[in-house]
């Protein structure tokens, strides 16, 4: 192509440069929650995910210098070959996950590396383009304020439009979509410089009709996947700005189950057990208790072990996702079994982060119960750190007490001590104790009090199903193969948690 593109063909390429560099960093997004959504460790796999990506877009850059001149054909064709493989990226990866697992990773890479690679052509295409109609310096100049301006607007829109409103699947068909778009609308504008032209509007058309019926019917393979990924029949299922949140059945329909981001949160089948040994150590500790605050536990499980104690006035429930504290209002299953918690008149629900709750000036609190999920990646393992506690021993009344879950000391040993440590740092003295639960494992929490001591014996005097005065003795024995290990104190300066908690999933 020798002929001079004209200014109105110009501005077409750069709003469509914005435009799949927009797709671009989609693509990154989704493959990187994906995979963590599957496997955890989330800065692990975004890393894994852009460093990948970034050398892939190296390589075909690379490429694209021995390719001829027949450059509008070339760009249509990557446009038309991005939409078919992002398109289907998330259905890809959550197939293959549940059925050849041991293949997921090499699948991610392989997926990764292709997209990379097509999308490291666009830029040096439309580059050689534009210098058709103005000079290099303005080219390069014009090339990269548009890419960077629609990275801006892809990582912007993802969080915050795309994954709440359409989901991981329902993405990646419409960015598709998207690119497939992009191949058309570049087909019709530059028609003259192509010779073949029905050939290349024949295969887009087949493109964005394949594309626009798996938006159709995406919500049959959503299903699918999810069927897949739990052993127990869905009954509800929604991605929140936060986290995706499943509810599941069993089959005979005695057993309920929560998961978000893919870990399960509960069972109603042994969650009391869980709940009381959460909350009642705390509570059963001498001194006042006024006030009481619970960071996380939106479904209000903690919150009916608390309303058990009259001497309890007033209730601050925080959580970050407004949707779970709906659920616990109005999903029948999660209200039957918090018992209307939510709905009590001693309670405030708060939806916003805890830590940003905290750093706000408010009242100070006679008992902490601390509910969040797992540290299994950096946002969350900031809630485990030593500044965290330490705004949380200063929102604490003299005399008070905390508790938090702390993971399994079996299945993440070193993550456990390691939050075990970190309390210790702030509050001195903390008493470690496991439980065992059906369908989590072996279990741990850690509970510090605030200028008093940790108690010798425990009264608890509210009626529970499990938890008796007696059988916390037998709580804080650690046997020898979850006993403590020397671990350092997790810190926004140094998060060393999120990556025990990893190594210790995957060992």
């Amino acid at each position: 192509m020798n002929d001079e593109i004209t200014p109105k063909q110009a501005l077409t390429l750069l709003i469509s440069l914005l435009v799949v560099a927009l797709c671009g960093i989609v693509y990154e997004l989704i493959i990187g929650t994906i995979s963590s959504y599957l496997l955890g460790n989330s800065v692990y796999q975004f890393s894994i995910t852009i460093g990948l990506f970034m050398f892939s877009m190296g390589v075909d850059t690379y490429i694209t210098k021995h390719f001829n001149n027949q450059f509008i054909e070339n760009f249509v064709a990557v446009e038309m070959l991005i939409a078919i493989v992002g398109g289907l990226s998330g259905i890809i990866l959550f197939t293959v996950f549940p059925f050849a697992r041991i293949f997921y990773e090499l699948t991610m890479y392989a997926t990764i590396f292709v997209i990379g690679c097509l999308v490291g052509m666009e830029i040096p295409i439309l580059t050689s383009l534009l210098a058709l109609q103005s000079g290099t310096k303005q080219t390069v100049a014009d090339v990269l304020s548009f890419d960077y301006l629609g990275a801006l607007i892809g990582s912007v829109a993802f969080p915050l439009l795309l994954l709440p409103s359409l989901g991981l699947l329902h993405s990646s068909f419409v960015i598709g979509l998207i690119n497939a778009l992009v191949a058309l609308t570049t087909l019709f504008v530059f028609r003259n410089f192509i010779s073949k032209y029905r050939i290349y509007l024949i295969l887009i058309l087949i493109i964005l009709v394949a594309l626009i019926s798996l938006n159709i019917f995406g919500a049959f393979f959503t299903r699918f996947a999810e069927k897949h990924l739990y052993f127990d029949q869905i009954i509800f299922s929604e991605q929140t700005p936060y986290q995706k949140l499943v509810f599941t059945r069993s089959q005979n329909h005695k057993d309920h189950r929560l998961f978000i981001d893919g870990s399960i949160q509960f069972s109603s089948r042994d969650e009391y057990r869980y709940h009381e040994y959460l909350v009642h150590p705390v509570m059963s500790v001498e001194g006042v208790r006024d006030r009481v605050l619970i960071l996380g536990g939106g479904d209000g499980l903690a919150l009916r072990e608390v309303l058990k104690y009259d001497a309890v006035k007033k209730i601050d429930l925080v959580d970050i996702d407004p949707r779970i504290i709906e659920l616990g209002k109005d999903f029948s299953i999660l209200r039957k079994l918090n018992k209307n918690s939510l709905n009590d008149p001693r309670v405030t629900v708060f939806t916003e982060d805890a830590f940003s709750f905290l750093n706000q000036y408010g009242p100070k609190y006679d008992r902490v119960i601390i509910d969040f999920p797992d540290p299994h990646n950096e946002a969350l393992s900031k809630l485990y750190s030593k500044e965290f506690y330490n705004i949380v021993r200063k929102r604490m009344n003299e005399g008070g007490a905390m508790v938090t879950q702390s993971s399994s000391p079996f299945f993440t040993r070193r993550a456990f001590w390691c939050i075990n440590s970190t309390i210790e740092s702030v509050f001195g003295h903390t008493l470690a104790y496991n439980i065992a639960l059906p369908s989590f494992g072996i279990w741990g929490f850690n509970l510090s009090t605030y200028g008093t001591s940790i108690p010798d014996s425990w009264n608890i005097a509210v009626p529970t199903k499990a938890i008796r005065s007696s059988t916390m003795a037998k709580a804080i024995v650690f046997d020898s193969d979850i006993s403590r290990v020397d671990t350092p104190v997790n810190s926004l300066f140094l998060p060393k948690l999120y990556q025990f908690y990893a190594e210790d999933i995957q060992s």
